[in-house]
């Protein structure tokens, strides 16, 4: 028994039949056939179970509320006549002889059929998110969510790591996104920082002589929405080892997720130990992407010098990358909304041309590759049948355009695409330092806490732009799950990798205090990583939006419609903190 109720809406079977019962739940549905008979559907967590009502009084209790109230019914079970052998318990059906109604349902039309909320508007569902987590699609999205949770705690725990919760209020750090900030009450001009990551305290239990540290730790980011990010916060497998290297974090990241991958998964396949591991730039080289989807079998050429002074303007004096697709046979219409989604991704062109079955070069740009024919196809390798896609701009441009490209061809082409597996792959060796888009100065590739490769020794003696790092990424199916790293413990090549960007031993100091002083006590070496949770139940549960795993999730404009956050508080909470509010300046004036 459960609480009030015998057995829950999707417990009970054909070899109840005779039992009283007593069920709860949500009346979802009437098919009512006359005054006196009708076939509701209760819904519970569970599950559905018919009930037959059969007389007026009955009928008239359930005509006194609307769909979504909450039912008490109690009855006799009975064999149904007609089965519905879809439904685990389609082969029985309820008599009531006693209904209560235990929370009426006061609207009569509701904002959206439960069933079909994921039809319905985004802020509609946001707004009434109570109602679209009832869809039992929704429901079961959830339920996974706790499933998955449980079973990489269980898997770290086996792991031996020690799950250690970090604090929610700390100090501002640059992790590079902007803070949410606290105002502080006891101190005036002064604000806490929510955590974009554990990061110092992880590493600050390595120096404290924590061996292997994890949680399923909450980070807040005040970043835009994207499919695959929740603006404001999300949840990650955060977890670092004391006295390990690279290999130790691989080891452990492939003995954990792929398991629950296969279990989970819509998909029963995930690549096994050890994932293929591609250097950063081999990664933007051959596949136009540092978080390549694996599943597709296409990659980048070179073309920039065979389509040079082809007569073609876009080209001239910028790197082209070629993607030769064999066989491609999609029709012009197809190709034209390839290349027009690509621009939309981009802002930048794509631009193609095929060989025909009789090894003519035609369509696209074609003419202005005539001349050269030959080289053409030699350069690329091409034979009869083939669909060349080409992009071009500064090295980097043409290469994260290609990317674009690429999976967009393979999408729409199944022999060039294995769709049902999870294809994981590391991405290595990022640079530890690259010139800053905005500053136009040099700055962290990634992380300012990872160790270069090579040491002091690189710092010193190599140009910045050339130093690696041991840093790394976790990619899966397209979607980079998480980054890590081997992180820099000695506080003579921190200040020093600091030095490089314009940050002396004093803004060390005074920026990551606790950090540094705690590896000037003897640090041991440390590497770390933090799958992101929400990302990969995405793609355990196949979802296109992040939105549909995440119980209470904010809108694209990082608002809860819900809830009505952000909103606005009383002028005496303003006060208490020290707070003044600016109007904001009319930017249309």
């Amino acid at each position: 028994m459960i609480q009030s109720r015998t057995h829950n809406c999707n417990e009970l079977r054909i070899t109840n039949a005779g039992e009283k019962v007593t069920i709860v739940g949500w009346y979802e549905n009437m098919r009512k056939v006359s005054k006196n008979l009708g076939f509701l559907i209760l819904r519970d967590f569970y599950g559905t179970t018919q009930v037959v009502v059969e007389t007026e009084d009955m009928m008239a209790v359930i005509d006194s509320v609307n769909k979504e109230s909450t039912l008490s019914i109690t009855g006799t079970v009975r064999e149904r006549s007609s089965k519905n052998m879809e439904l685990p318990t389609g082969e029985i059906e309820v008599v009531p002889e006693k209904i209560e109604i235990l929370g009426k349902c006061i609207y009569n039309a509701l904002p959206f059929e439960i069933n079909q909320s994921r039809e319905a508007d985004e802020n509609a569902r946001l707004k009434y998110r109570y109602l679209d987590l009832r869809n039992p699609a929704m429901k079961r999205n959830i339920v996974m969510r706790s499933q998955i949770v449980a079973e990489l705690r269980q898997r770290m725990n086996a792991l031996n790591f020690m799950e250690i919760t970090t604090p929610i209020l700390t100090c501002s750090s640059p992790e590079g996104a902007r803070d949410y900030l606290v105002p502080a009450r006891n101190h005036p001009g002064k604000f806490y920082a929510l955590p974009q990551a554990p990061q110092q305290f992880k590493q600050i239990l390595m120096a404290s002589g924590f061996d292997r540290y994890f949680q399923i730790a909450p980070c807040f980011r005040d970043e835009d929405a994207r499919a695959d990010r929740s603006p404001g916060e999300f949840y990650q497998l955060d977890m670092e080892m004391a006295f390990a290297s690279q290999e130790d974090v691989f080891s452990v990241v492939e003995e954990v997720l792929p398991p629950i991958f296969e279990k989970y998964g819509i998909y029963k396949t995930a690549s096994k130990a050890p994932f293929v591991r591609i250097p950063y730039l081999e990664a933007m080289d051959k596949y136009g992407s540092d978080k390549p989807d694996l599943r597709i079998d296409l990659t980048l050429t070179d073309a920039t010098e065979v389509m040079a002074d082809c007569g073609f303007g876009p080209f001239e004096g910028q790197t082209v990358k070629a993607i030769v697709v064999d066989g491609f046979t999609a029709t012009r219409k197809v190709i034209d909304g390839i290349c027009a989604e690509v621009e939309v991704q981009t802002a930048n062109k794509a631009f193609w041309f095929k060989m025909d079955e009789n090894g003519e070069l035609v369509g696209g740009i074609s003419k202005f590759l005539q001349d050269r024919k030959d080289a053409v196809v030699n350069a690329l390798g091409l034979k009869p049948g083939d669909f060349v896609g080409l992009t071009a701009g500064k090295k980097l441009v043409a290469q994260k355009t290609a990317g674009v490209l690429r999976k967009l061809l393979g999408a729409a082409d199944e022999k060039h695409m294995k769709k049902d597996c999870y294809e994981f792959c590391w991405i290595v060796d990022f640079p530890m330092y690259e010139i800053g888009e905005e500053s136009g100065e040099l700055e962290f590739c990634h992380n300012p806490f990872s160790m270069p490769q090579g040491g002091m020794d690189a710092l010193v003696n190599e140009e910045p732009l050339s130093i690696l790092a041991y840093q790394y990424d976790l990619v899966c199916n397209g979607v980079e799950l998480s980054s890590g790293a081997v992180r820099n413990h000695d506080p003579e090549i921190m200040i020093k990798a600091f030095e490089l960007v314009g940050l002396g031993e004093d803004d060390v100091k005074a920026k990551f205090p606790a950090m540094y002083n705690a590896f000037c006590y003897g640090a041991p070496p440390h590497a770390g990583i933090a799958p992101g949770v929400d990302r990969m139940i995405m793609l355990i549960c196949g979802e296109e939006s992040i939105r549909e795993i995440i119980p209470f999730p904010m809108n694209k404009n990082a608002m809860d419609i819900m809830m009505g956050a952000p909103g606005t508080v009383e002028e005496k909470q303003l006060k208490e903190l020290h707070i003044e509010l600016v109007p904001v300046e009319n930017k249309e004036a």
